[in-house]
């Protein structure tokens, strides 16, 4: 007797995606336990980064394969695919997210590598603030004596 295995639900499947949310130039890990202890090898495709090959990972009957998602990818959902023999084909879904932000956020107060001068200047300014408030109390202090 021949069996089909259908493509599972979205979530529900045997396939397990690393990162779920995933920003271009990332590289994604895809595993599965559904092709069975006795399989070493499969193929895989991802809409967005392409066709990959799993390979037998750490555990025994388990594949692994990687894609890099391109760089010029926009956010959406990527359907990715995994096929073994005899007949297995599954399906699952993973988040691509806007690109991850590289180094400081630049908020026009110098550079954003220049910590060091940035943690200078800040501590003249509150040492001058204090010296300001200080000054103030003091005539404040000696006005209301007179």
């Amino acid at each position: 007797m021949l069996s089909l295995q259908s493509p599972a639900a979205a979530g529900d499947s045997d396939i397990h995606i690393r990162p779920g949310n995933a920003s271009p130039g990332s590289t994604v890990t895809v595993s599965t336990t559904a092709c069975g202890p006795d399989v070493t090898y499969g193929k895989g495709e991802s809409e967005a980064g392409g066709q990959f090959h799993l390979f037998e990972g750490d555990r025994k009957g388990e594949l692994t394969g990687q894609f890099q998602i391109p760089e010029e990818e926009k956010p959406d959902t990527d359907t990715v695919t995994v096929k073994c023999p005899p007949r297995t084909r599954i399906t699952d879904t993973y988040q691509i997210t806007g690109r991850q932000p590289n180094g400081a956020v630049e908020a026009g107060f110098g550079d954003a590598k220049d910590t060091d001068t940035q943690v200078a200047v800040g501590g003249v300014l509150l040492a001058a603030a204090a010296a300001g408030c200080l000054v103030r109390m003091r005539r404040r202090s000696h006005g209301n004596r007179i």
